[in-house]
């Protein structure tokens, strides 16, 4: 898929794939840690011609501005690139989609901009911000998948980033990625763009910029006495949430209470599948979106 460089008027470059008809309904595709725009690869093959499909290599990322302060990686800044890439493309209205960390993005840009730009939203495997929140304090399988972001965090790895890019400190936190599970030249592209040391740190800025508080696993299980639910919208766009069941990073009880802070909400279940959805089971995920889309 070719790219072309576009500018945004917060001074950030991205590197985009813009795909089919420039009139036909847009999709703003956005990729997770730690992969780029060919996350959607599959999808944008499949949708190109009756869709405009537009899918960023994110701020941080590959050729993209990469920013190396932990404060360009705030939320805000993140889900204000969208809507700046949409004004830089003339795009009056949009759907988003969005995996793991793209999805974390695609909340915040569906709950932003449903009453203005944004007519549907088709989240895979990234879970509700206010759900999730919860789920690191009370539910003990999801705060153990996540002790991986404490290291990601924690500035003494930054000299095993530096000496060996994101691949060393990849192997030494991460439980849940399964190398057989992609394409050999896919990941041989992944490997050497985790070799950009600028972009490492990028990628980790997601992390170390995020408010999300993931407790030690020594730490009680329950909710703390200060606690107070993230105070969000609900959600009124059409919304699909696309889920793999067999996801080691992030169980399926990210799905529980969805229904009452999304209406009207479709839920896709997809068994025998892990975290990369998109890319592990193409053809149920298109599948998903195209009925999403003719609704």
């Amino acid at each position: 898929m070719e790219q072309k460089r576009v500018s945004l008027s917060n001074g950030i470059h991205l590197d985009i794939v813009d795909e089919g008809p420039v009139d036909a309904p847009p999709l703003i595709f956005l990729h997770g840690f730690p992969e780029s725009h060919r996350t959607w690869r599959h999808q944008i093959a499949h949708f190109k011609d009756r869709y405009r499909c537009i899918a960023p290599d994110q701020r941080g990322y590959r050729g993209s501005s990469k920013p190396q302060e932990v404060s360009a990686y705030t939320p805000d800044k993140l889900i204000g690139d969208v809507f700046l890439l949409a004004d830089a493309l003339s795009l009056p209205r949009f759907t988003i989609v969005g995996h793991d960390w793209g999805g974390a993005i695609a909340w915040g840009v569906a709950l932003g901009g449903q009453h203005s730009r944004v007519e549907r939203a088709i989240i895979a495997n990234a879970p509700h911000p206010a759900i999730f929140q919860k789920l690191l304090y009370i539910h003990p399988g999801q705060r153990e998948a996540s002790q991986y972001i404490r290291g990601f965090r924690d500035p003494a790895n930054d000299a095993l980033v530096k000496n060996q890019g994101l691949t060393g400190l990849m192997l030494k936190e991460v439980k849940w990625d399964r190398p057989s599970a992609m394409e050999p030249e896919e990941r041989d592209a992944l490997l050497r763009d985790w070799q950009n040391r600028d972009a490492a740190f990028g990628m980790l800025n997601y992390y170390r910029a995020s408010p999300m508080v993931v407790p030690t696993m020594d730490e009680p299980f329950e909710l703390p006495a200060d606690y107070t639910p993230l105070d969000l919208p609900k959600l009124t766009i059409p919304t699909l949430v696309i889920w793999a069941l067999d996801d080691l990073a992030l169980p399926p009880e990210n799905l529980e209470g969805l229904e009452d802070m999304i209406d009207p909400l479709t839920i896709e279940r997809v068994p025998d599948c892990g975290h990369f959805v998109p890319w592990e089971a193409p053809d149920k995920v298109n599948a998903a979106i195209e009925k999403f889309l003719q609704l």
